[in-house]
């Protein structure tokens, strides 16, 4: 990412994190929350704490712009306004909180973490599932393991309850951090499938929180849906670092297409 001054940064959109022909919609809210973080309101405030994205037109690998607007910077939190823009039109724009996170734990909560078998029993998902012409780059860089009852719709099967959980790592070693959380909160395959519904799964809009910094060693993912009509449907997502603490979760709203 390059600093253009007056809060517009290059960045060039890699192909690698894309699901079939379009870049992943988490991949795309890291691009803009690295560039908030790179402007003069990350002075303090090093760390995405929240996002609020919505994804106006895919964008294509290749070059872009970040736009970043400083709407207030406070002591503890900075909040900006982000846009991804490509061929002079908007694709992606954000607001985006940021602060200063520790790996302190929590207080309290009420979200335990996803019971899940042992990460060499569960499945790993590759860049080209069986039995569909769809190429998924991104698995390629996140190594995901799925549950593996919940990868029965594969086999004509869908649990129909509507959750998919998983094991994930970053390919290359490198440890999970806020940035990336946000490629974590936004899983393949969409829990439609395990609905019984197939079919591509656009984000509409995602909202994201990153609690704290994550612990070294691999995340467990939860994916949800709660409710599903309208040809909309809604998929939270909740990450729990290898300590078991809840540190990223994240609502998002997509289109779904639904039997006739």
């Amino acid at each position: 990412m390059t600093d253009r001054g007056e809060g517009e940064f290059g960045a060039v959109l890699d192909a690698q994190w894309s699901v079939g022909n379009r870049l992943h919609g988490g991949y795309l809210l890291a691009v803009l929350a690295r560039a908030a973080c790179e402007s003069p309101a990350g002075a303090g405030h090093p760390h995405v704490t929240a996002v609020s994205g919505t994804f106006i037109e895919p964008p294509e690998p290749g070059e872009a712009v970040a736009r970043v607007e400083t709407l207030r910077v406070g002591r503890s939190v900075a909040q900006v306004r982000a846009a991804l823009v490509q061929e002079g039109r908007i694709r992606v724009e954000s607001h985006i909180t940021l602060g200063l996170l520790d790996d302190t734990g929590p207080w309290w909560s009420a979200q335990e973490p996803v019971e899940l078998p042992p990460e060499q029993d569960c499945f790993l998902a590759p860049t080209n599932p069986p039995g569909t012409d769809l190429t998924v780059p991104l698995m390629a860089v996140v190594e995901e393991r799925i549950v593996p009852e919940h990868l029965s719709f594969a086999f004509g099967a869908p649990t129909r309850a509507g959750v998919i959980a998983s094991w994930q790592r970053l390919a290359d070693g490198s440890d999970w951090d806020p940035l990336s959380l946000l490629v974590a909160l936004d899983p393949v395959p969409p829990v439609s499938f395990d609905l019984g519904l197939s079919g591509w799964v656009p984000t509409i809009q995602l909202s994201a929180y990153i609690r704290r910094l994550p612990a070294p060693g691999p995340i467990r993912v939860r994916l949800a849906a709660t409710d599903v009509g309208g040809d909309r449907m809604d998929e939270v997502a909740h990450v729990w670092d290898d300590k078991g603490r809840l540190v990223a979760q994240a609502t998002q709203l997509a289109a779904v297409r639904l039997p006739s």
